[in-house]
């Protein structure tokens, strides 16, 4: 899957983000970035069904993801998780977390960890 698979797979939960991407500055950065700013909101707003649909989406896009796709979501997404969910009450970034796949908390952990050495 590329950034333009991705982009059509997001634009059908989220339908507004459809003129994000119609100039020619979309790629698979641009886009992971606006999907997780938007998932970030959804975090702040308590908006859950919205929410774990997307984290789901996001899960799909890294196990079936080309290269460039996995690295974005890397680097943007989970890179962003600590920001995105410290406000939140500990129950609820739990909540959060138990919605995004093993792989991609082992990516979290590992980058987590990893900082800094």
């Amino acid at each position: 899957m590329n950034y333009l698979e991705a982009a059509r797979e997001i634009t059908v939960i989220i339908p507004d983000l459809k003129d994000e991407w119609k100039n020619d500055t979309a790629n698979s950065y641009a886009i992971i970035q606006t999907f997780t700013d938007t998932i970030k909101k959804m975090i702040r707003q308590n908006d859950s069904n919205l929410l774990f649909k997307c984290l789901k989406k996001m899960d799909e896009f890294y196990r079936n993801g080309d290269v460039i796709l996995k690295n974005a979501i890397e680097n943007t997404f989970i890179y962003s998780l600590d920001n995105s969910t410290a406000f939140c009450s500990e129950e609820y970034r739990k909540m959060i977390f138990s919605h995004i796949s093993k792989e991609l908390q082992t990516v979290y952990s590992r980058q987590i960890y990893s900082h800094g050495t």
